[in-house]
């Protein structure tokens, strides 16, 4: 089981060409394991999944797979709104060598409960590698209820769930109410301590980011059980967790990574520079824990 705190990972581009930037991305995984990350997440929501094309997701799966080299896992993302797309995606991601998958419930087409169910059941049968449910129903406009990810949990290669409702009442059913082997991971950092305290695996972190070595200290701390210690973390890094959304997530993250070196602050329509008045929020939040 992959615990901790795990980086929803940006993707970095060339300006102009908006390509993506091969060295920089290998700056960016080689930094995160210096720094304490526990695992990765390519090509996520935070990695500009919805803008690469089919072939550009496979090979930062692929070129993140060569650089961990085993050193931290990787969980590729792989969902889509289409079933045959999802296991085609999830297929070159077992073949490029990731840890696991990660796949967002169908967007846009409002697929019922049972619809969601049969997806992810088809996937799983398709591809044999672990497979973690994502519910995000704030961009998605699909809510996977609790009762359903708790009956994909029978499926052996479905292994978790990352669950970005920050609804922590509905967190702590899927805890209770789920195998002790199936994973409950935070996908809302203002409310992933909390999530871990109860008994959560992870966070699949925003923030962790640009403070992956404090997002580390502070999963560690609560997986532990030091509500104390995690709590004292967390409310440092409440700035950042704030400013990492003040515009749509990635583009005040991708930013906050570009002013600490490591990437350009290329990033691709439909998404836009973050704007100059949050470029001065982002920069007090990250002053706030000496980030810059």
């Amino acid at each position: 089981m992959i615990t901790g705190s795990i980086v929803a990972l940006v993707t970095p581009m060339i300006p102009d060409s908006l390509d993506v930037d091969w060295e920089a991305l290998e700056r960016l995984v080689e930094w995160h394991i210096e720094q304490g990350t526990h695992g990765l997440v390519a090509v996520g929501t935070t990695g500009e999944s919805a803008t690469l094309s089919v072939e550009e997701h496979s090979r930062v799966i692929k070129k993140a797979v060569a650089i961990s080299n085993g050193r931290i896992p990787v969980i590729a993302g792989t969902g889509a709104n289409c079933t045959r797309e999802a296991i085609e995606l999830t297929a070159a991601a077992k073949l490029a060598g990731a840890d696991a998958c990660l796949l967002v419930t169908p967007y846009y087409n409002k697929p019922t409960q049972e619809g969601l169910y049969q997806h992810y059941k088809t996937v799983a049968e398709a591809v044999d590698i672990e497979q973690i449910l994502y519910n995000v129903p704030g961009r998605t406009a699909c809510d996977m209820l609790p009762e359903t990810a708790v009956r994909l949990s029978e499926i052996s290669n479905i292994v978790g769930i990352k669950e970005a409702t920050g609804d922590l009442a509905r967190a702590a059913w899927l805890i209770e109410n789920s195998p002790k082997t199936f994973a409950i991971y935070s996908g809302d950092d203002h409310s992933a301590r909390e999530l871990m305290l109860l008994g959560g695996q992870g966070d699949i972190s925003v923030t962790a980011n640009v403070a992956p070595k404090m997002m580390a200290q502070m999963c560690e701390a609560a997986l532990n059980g030091d509500a104390q210690q995690a709590l004292a973390i967390d409310q440092q890094l409440l700035a950042i967790h704030d400013a990492m959304f003040v515009e749509s997530n990635p583009i005040p993250v991708k930013w906050a990574v570009s002013q600490l070196g490591l990437i350009n602050d290329a990033i691709r329509l439909p998404l836009t520079q973050l704007s100059q008045a949050n470029q001065v929020k982002v920069i007090q939040a990250l002053k706030s824990v000496s980030l810059v």
